[in-house]
């Protein structure tokens, strides 16, 4: 039983979680709280699995609740957030200041039916997946601008078994239905000069993302795009953020731009992220094509289209998030000759996404997160001289 602590200042709102997950097999509300100061002594006295914490409330706010919860506790937090500039900004300083994940409270519903319905929908899915994996504590500050990562793509891996995923010290090897397969033959050689780096992110991907970029130049010689599942106005915040905080130019992807080295393009809320040729150009294309694995951005649409276009020459990466898209567009890209790299599951705060790409045998490295900077980089230089690759 996955045990949930519901933090809000509106007694409507306490209500509403509740009632939604009060039917949900596998989930039980432990305890309720109108602001952070006082949720503080129910997470010690409750120890829930899992908390629900809204981000306005009077004497403690959620953003202040989640820093100081990180000091003393790794129990995941999802934050409800408003659909609004100021509801984003705020999540993301959250999920920042070390939250898991969020959800958006419902707007323009015409019955408390349809909001309880709503928060179920976003909300069970989550506490799932997350109640039973405990995150380590997130760092109270911003993250430090060091160095990249070094060692190429294997240094730092553990290694691959036939059949399976890297196994970490003290766990035995996976089996049984999870178990990952051997590996997927390609069609195709990999190995050769990379013109593209793409990458899928879903839940815990803001915090894997930043991390990542943190340790990429500014003079990278490819650009690199992105989906990350996130709604609208939240991905703009995104890639602002991104764009102040990391070496690189990031920006919200629009309709037809041209992708230029050393830019990270993130696909826009609630449309896809595809591509087409323009003479020697790459061009950006939305699309409002339906939702792919529940989601529109999906990365499997833009993983695709990649495929089509660049074939061995796009290098892919799948870090943490639920659920499974990226493992179809996987399979489309390694066909294509190009090469998979994906999170492993000791530091993915969900290995949805990137253990579907394991498990399908379609994942040529497995690596840590602090490691796949380094890795990217490295497979960045190859076939590139060194004045062009430092």
């Amino acid at each position: 039983m996955i045990s949930v602590l519901v933090v809000d200042d509106s007694v409507v709102v306490r209500r509403l979680i509740v009632d939604a997950l009060g039917d949900s097999p596998g989930i039980q509300v432990v305890g309720t709280a109108a602001n952070g100061l006082l949720a503080q002594a129910k997470i010690d006295q409750l120890k829930p699995d899992v908390i629900t914490m809204d981000i306005e409330m009077p004497e403690m706010d959620g953003i202040q609740a989640v820093r100081e919860l990180r000091k003393r506790h790794n129990t995941p937090v999802i934050m409800f957030s408003t659909l609004s500039a100021a509801g984003a900004s705020a999540t993301l300083e959250a999920l920042s200041a070390g939250a898991t994940d969020y959800v958006t409270k419902p707007s323009n519903v015409g019955s408390v039916k349809e909001s309880i319905a709503a928060v179920k929908e976003q909300l069970v899915p989550k506490i799932q997946a997350l109640g039973g994996r405990r995150r380590p504590p997130a760092p109270t500050g911003p993250p430090s601008r060091g160095p990249a990562p070094s060692g190429g793509l294997r240094p730092g891996a553990a290694p691959l078994r036939p059949g399976g995923p890297p196994t970490a010290p003290g766990r035995p090897p996976a089996s049984g239905p999870g178990a990952a397969r051997p590996a997927v033959a390609r069609r195709g050689t990999p190995g050769g000069r990379i013109d593209l780096l793409a990458i899928g992110s879903s839940t815990g991907g803001p915090d894997a993302l930043t991390k990542v970029l943190l340790g990429l130049p500014a003079d990278l010689p490819v650009p690199i795009v992105i989906t990350q599942h996130m709604p609208p106005v939240f991905t703009k915040m995104f890639a602002e953020r991104l764009d102040r905080s990391t070496p690189l130019k990031v920006v919200e992807a629009g309709e037809g731009m041209e992708l230029t080295a050393g830019t990270v393009y993130i696909a826009p809320g609630d449309r896809h992220l595809v591509f087409q040729r323009r003479g020697t150009a790459t061009m950006t294309q939305l699309s409002s094509a339906p939702q792919e694995n529940s989601c529109r951005p999906a990365v499997d649409v833009m993983f695709r289209s990649l495929a089509a276009l660049y074939g061995g020459s796009c290098f892919a990466t799948i870090l943490t998030g639920m659920g499974q898209d990226g493992r179809s567009g996987a399979k489309v890209l390694r066909d294509s000759g190009a090469e998979v790299l994906a999170q492993d599951e000791a530091t993915s705060v969900v290995w949805g996404m990137p253990g579907a790409v394991v498990t399908a045998g379609l994942a040529d490295e497995i690596l840590p997160l602090d490691k796949i900077a380094g890795a990217l980089l490295n497979r960045v230089r190859v076939g590139r001289s060194p004045a062009v690759a430092r």
